[in-house]
């Protein structure tokens, strides 16, 4: 596994975006088509998920995702079929990009983790590759 944060595999990468804080709280941002490199047509969130169960464990055909620990933080494993990375997500300000064609695995969630996913895509079950040895063949 690499761990470095500045080179994940598959054309990952950490997804930066901007936030405005004052006596109020911080508000954080993002634009597809700005921050996010893409027009976003679904998001979607999830939450509750006990510490020793793992999320992902595919890769999208065509979708790719940017995703967001907005509260606590997890472990995102990303593959290209070649090389491996795992990354801990923890600021709301940070996103990993997964593009199409990666796959990824979440786990170590840490409790009351809340996570936010943006994707260029809507929901397809057919977009899935759900066997890593079918991945590993493509």
């Amino acid at each position: 596994y690499m761990s470095n944060r500045n080179r994940l595999p598959g054309g990952s990468r950490l997804i930066p975006i901007p936030s405005v804080s004052d006596e109020r709280g911080v508000l954080a941002f993002a634009t597809g088509g700005v921050e996010i490199p893409f027009p976003v047509a679904r998001v979607f969130w999830i939450y509750d998920v006990p510490e020793t169960q793992h999320r992902g464990g595919h890769a999208h055909r065509t979708c790719a995702e940017v995703v967001f620990a907005v509260r606590g933080s997890f472990t995102m494993c990303v593959d290209d079929g070649t090389s491996r990375s795992e990354v801990c997500l923890s600021e709301p300000t940070e996103g990993i990009l997964i593009p199409a064609g990666v796959w990824c695995e979440l786990k170590d969630f840490e409790p009351g983790t809340v996570l936010v996913v943006l994707a260029s895509h809507s929901y397809d079950a057919e977009g899935y590759i759900n066997d890593y040895e079918e991945y590993r063949k493509q």
